[in-house]
């Protein structure tokens, strides 16, 4: 059994881990933090009786307490940092789905993964239809070099664009490299009405109370165009690629980016 610690447990992706490593007969749910914790039985949070985890509100007390393996964060982008820094220094693999990391601290993650010797995986999305729109639209980018992203979600969602988002581009960007889209002399009436922009791909954001989280890559080209998209109605969508994550994380070399390396 793998013993695992959930941070970010209130949190409505938290309370979903919760439930998708009870569950899981190969995974064991052995601790749980979040900064705003009332030291309730997770059992109670969950709704699965009493489960004798309390749910604390420090992390490096937890970890003394419970000696978990892994550690899964879905948090803000203001506590992931640390709460990773403190998961390597105590030997514990985390697993991130928390987003806002700049490109510099997860290169500070994975020299600290090295010096540590702790494995880690960082993921934008752990949705394993997320993981293939973004290998299709990589894949589209061949043949329909003009492209244009939509991403849409919930309107708690602190951080714009989303990870996955920018991860898409980035994947886009792989395969066709820069290309100034549109006319050469457009003009914004209103600052930022084409989105933000990533190797000259605009990147739209939709913050909306009723989303969950959604995406679409819409590929323009000669009399034509086409799209890609991908709908998680629940935050259940997230938890297979969650559980695979807590399982394989142990085995693998330093830090990992992306759920795709591991599929």
């Amino acid at each position: 059994m793998i013993r695992v610690l959930v941070c970010g447990a209130y949190g409505k992706m938290g309370r979903e881990v919760l439930k998708a490593v009870h569950k899981d007969e190969q995974l064991s749910l052995v601790g749980a933090v979040d900064v705003n914790s009332d030291f309730i039985d997770v059992g109670d949070l969950i709704g699965v009786g009493k489960t004798g985890v309390i749910v604390g509100n420090d992390l490096q007390v937890v970890i003394n307490e419970t000696k978990p393996q892994v550690m899964v964060d879905f948090t803000n982008p203001s506590a992931v940092m640390n709460n990773i820094k403190i998961a390597l220094n105590n030997g514990v693999c985390p697993v991130v789905g928390t987003t806002g990391l700049s490109e510099d601290e997860i290169k500070e993650l994975s020299n600290h993964c090295k010096q540590m010797k702790v494995n880690a995986l960082i993921s934008p999305n752990f949705s394993i239809g997320a993981i293939l729109m973004m290998k299709l639209s990589q894949d589209a980018a061949k043949f329909f070099p003009h492209v244009e992203i939509i991403e849409l979600h919930h309107d708690q969602k602190l951080d714009a664009p989303s990870g996955t988002a920018l991860r898409t581009a980035e994947l886009i960007a792989e395969n066709r490299g820069y290309l100034r889209q549109g006319h050469p002399a457009e003009v914004e009436k209103l600052q930022g009405a084409r989105g933000g922009e990533l190797s000259g791909i605009h990147i739209h954001s939709v913050r909306l109370p009723g989303y969950v989280a959604h995406q679409e890559v819409i590929f323009g080209g000669l009399g034509q165009t086409l799209t890609i998209r991908h709908d998680s109605i629940s935050r259940e969508s997230f938890m297979p690629g969650v559980v695979l994550a807590c399982k394989k994380v142990l085995t693998l070399d330093g830090l990992v980016f992306g759920l795709e390396h591991i599929l």
